[in-house]
Order: C-alpha cells, then structure tokens, then sequence
C-alpha cells in the first residue's frame, strides 16, 4: 500500500511543478507582450497618462491667467476710453475741413 502512497506523491509534486511552471510562463509572456507594448507606443508619439495631466494642469493655468490679464486689461482700457473719445470725435471733423474741395476730371481725350 505504501508504494501506492508514493506513486501518488510523487505525481502530486510533478503536478504542482508543472503549474508552477506554467504560471512562471503566463506572467513572463505577459511581462514579455507589455513590454512590445510600451515599445510599440513609444514608436507610436504617445504619452503617458502622467505626462498628459501635467500638461493639461498646465494649460488650465494658463487660461486662468489668461482670463484674469484679459479682465484687467479690459478694465484698464475701460478706465483709458472716456478720456480719449473727445479726441476721437475732433479728428474727423479737422480732417474734412483740411481737405480741400475735389476738382472735377477731365474727360480723356480720344
């Protein structure tokens, strides 16, 4: 009976010798598949997830400040109008009373 036990045993521990070798296999060929990944996406210009959050925190910066030098300007043109505009209203009207009358064209001769 004893020699029994044994064969079982020892199937029992190649059993589990070939499961841990298949399992050692599937995370080498996955290991092995992410990185021909990671190759084909570099070679592809993509960037990582961490890369593109950096960027967009930077653009949304940059639109916020963007936004608040537009405001601010905005309000300094805005103060810089009401002096300029009587300025602005004189210059055409000197402008119409320098020019001096248009003479008429002479017809071509034939």
């Amino acid at each position: 009976m004893q020699s029994e036990n044994r064969f079982f045993d020892d199937l029992a521990k190649m059993v589990n010798g070939i499961a841990g070798t298949v399992a050692g296999a599937g995370r080498e060929a996955e290991a092995a598949m992410r990185e021909r990944a990671k190759e084909f996406v570099g070679r592809m210009d993509f960037v990582s997830r961490e890369e593109f959050e950096a960027v967009k925190e930077m653009a949304a910066r940059a639109r916020a400040e963007a936004e608040t030098l537009k405001a601010r300007l905005d309000k300094l043109e805005g103060a810089a109008k009401p002096a300029a505009a009587p300025k602005a209203a004189a210059k055409p009207a000197a402008k119409a009373a320098a020019k001096p009358a248009a003479k008429p064209k002479a017809a071509p001769k034939k």
